[in-house]
């Protein structure tokens, strides 16, 4: 619990208010599984390149590229499980 309470991330307010906007957008317009899927892209941004332990804009030499895969690797079948989602129909 403590590496939680240690860490700092800061995410831009610009940032934050687009996300809020697109994802106000798309509730409105009743487009639920397309607000969870902004909100699951943002996130995934601001935990890969906004986390400087991870150090991805210091340069790719510098860089773990074993977990930088399995992170892309997991982000991308989670958006690949929630496209299959939104396509499947419940009839």
């Amino acid at each position: 619990m403590d590496v939680f309470l240690a860490m700092k991330v800061s995410v831009p307010v610009f940032q934050i208010a687009v996300n809020l906007i697109l994802v106000t957008a798309a509730i409105l317009f009743g487009k639920k599984k397309l607000a969870l899927f902004i909100s699951y892209l943002f996130l995934f941004y601001w935990g890969y390149i906004l986390n400087e332990s991870m150090q991805f804009i210091k340069g790719i030499e510098e860089i773990d590229l074993i977990h930088a895969a399995i992170y892309f690797g997991f982000g991308f079948l989670i958006i690949i499980l929630a496209l299959i989602g939104f396509f499947q129909s419940r009839e």
